[in-house]
């Protein structure tokens, strides 16, 4: 489970990210999960005032992870450069938490593949927090 327990108000949810049994650790921002199929409209041969719609294609769109780095963020790097030496799609879970910790929802996710892992701009002038941003794409829900 997460290490991150708080009673703060302001931190609602967050999400907890396995991949292939490896704790990618805690994040703050889950964005972008969602199914879109694809539709066709016939309209009926005997019923002129009929509508079909025929279903078509499924697509899963990316999700995109984000949070300030963390001693995780190393996990993340590990995983994704031992995927692009043997790119093979995965398994992934992803939790939704209450500020106690304990899961909300979970989604499960197959032919798991990173897209694109964005590290922190480091600039000694800006009080910014160093944050992180993982894409994901999946095939679909187990």
């Amino acid at each position: 489970m997460s290490d991150l327990v708080t009673n703060d108000p302001g931190l609602s949810v967050y999400f907890s990210v396995e991949v292939d049994g490896v704790e990618l650790g805690d994040w703050t921002t889950c964005t972008g999960m969602g199914i879109s199929i694809q539709t066709e409209a016939r309209g009926d041969t005997a019923l002129s005032f009929v509508m079909h719609h025929l279903p078509g294609h499924v697509t899963f769109s990316n999700i995109t992870l984000g949070r300030p780095i963390s001693p995780d963020t190393e996990k993340v790097v590990n995983w994704i450069s031992s995927f692009a030496m043997m790119p093979v799609p995965t398994l992934a879970q992803i939790k939704a938490l209450d500020p106690m910790g304990k899961p909300i929802v979970m989604w499960n996710l197959f032919g798991v593949i990173p897209v694109r892992w964005t590290g922190p701009s480091f600039d000694a002038a800006s009080l910014k927090i160093a944050e992180e941003q993982l894409e994901l794409a999946y095939k679909g829900f187990l």
